[in-house]
């Protein structure tokens, strides 16, 4: 444990390669993870984004450690269905929390864990788009975390919220781990660069990426009035 370097803990790749005791539980923390950034307020700083799109490009040996699947294309579906599940999961115990506490949150003051803003933000965002607000959000950090949350304090319909959730964490987990394996592949037969040796470039790039719409809402959101000093 001396070698462990506490920023490891920004990296996806690290999440993706451990091992305890020789043993891979990449597949295990990459499921714990979605489910937590998804279903508990604490996982809003969680890598998500990113953890997919690597997910996509380390597939084959997350999946080794699962079962051994010889089709490519049966390997990817099947840790996309995987992560898919398990961020359904996620939204469906954010709902509960959402249900169960109620306006508790908005009393709540703001700790390294919670932060209040986070839920006023998703709340807004939420009230603009409805139930497609699901959908959206499981492109946006920290807004995807909240998001399930909202829904169950206002009470959205459970069926309809349910069809919202299935369809944005099937949506968001294909689309990203697809994205990573067949850019992976694309890259390093025509191009012959091997992304992996761009670990960091591809995090920072995704995280400006999946933030900008963020930062854009929270610059119209707030626009300077005329004569404003």
């Amino acid at each position: 444990m001396n070698d462990f370097d506490w920023l490891q803990l920004l990296n996806p790749e690290f999440y993706i390669t451990m091992s305890v005791g020789g043993v891979k539980i990449g597949l295990w923390i990459v499921l714990f993870i979605v489910f937590a950034e998804t279903g508990l307020f604490a996982g809003f700083f969680l890598p998500g984004d990113s953890l997919l799109f690597l997910a996509g490009i380390y597939s084959r040996s997350l999946i080794e450690n699962f079962t051994f699947i010889e089709s490519d294309l049966v390997n990817v579906v099947l840790l996309s269905t995987l992560v898919a599940l398990a961020g359904i999961l996620g939204n469906m115990m954010g709902y509960w929390f959402g249900a169960k506490s109620g306006y508790y949150l908005y009393k709540k003051e703001d700790s390294f864990w919670f932060k209040k803003k986070y839920l006023i933000q998703s709340k807004d965002f939420f009230e603009r788009f409805g139930g497609k607000a699901i959908i959206f959000a499981r492109f946006l950090p920290i807004v995807r975390t909240f998001a399930p949350i909202v829904a169950g304090i206002v009470t959205m319909d459970k069926k309809k919220f349910m069809f919202y959730n299935i369809v944005s964490s099937f949506l968001w987990s294909f689309v990203l781990i697809f994205s990573g394996h067949y850019l992976y592949g694309m890259f390093l037969d025509k191009y012959d660069i091997d992304l992996k040796h761009h670990i960091e470039k591809i995090v920072i790039g995704i995280i400006f990426i999946s933030t900008l719409p963020v930062f854009l809402k929270m610059i119209k959101k707030h626009p300077k009035t005329e004569g404003e000093e």
